[in-house]
């Protein structure tokens, strides 16, 4: 059965990022990553940044960007 949500491993091949550098845990430059990526995630009460599997293969229920509908003026053009 797959898991809900991606591996360590997974989440360290995505953002590539393996270890902590510069004074940085690897989850909060993992965390980092994910967010330039414009990848939603969840940080877990061990720090550890958790993506969703769905958000990742295409599930449409994460993409609350499109979903979002645009604001547009009430006044007419003219």
């Amino acid at each position: 059965m797959t898991s809900l949500f991606l591996t360590c491993d997974e989440v360290r091949e995505l953002t590539g990022i393996k270890t902590g550098k510069f004074g940085k845990r690897r989850e909060e430059l993992q965390a980092a990553a994910l967010r330039t990526m414009k990848i939603p995630f969840y940080v877990n009460a061990a720090g550890r940044p958790i993506v969703s599997r769905a958000v990742i293969e295409g599930g449409s229920q994460h993409n609350t960007e499109a979903a979002r509908p645009k604001w547009e003026p009430a006044c007419a053009h003219g």
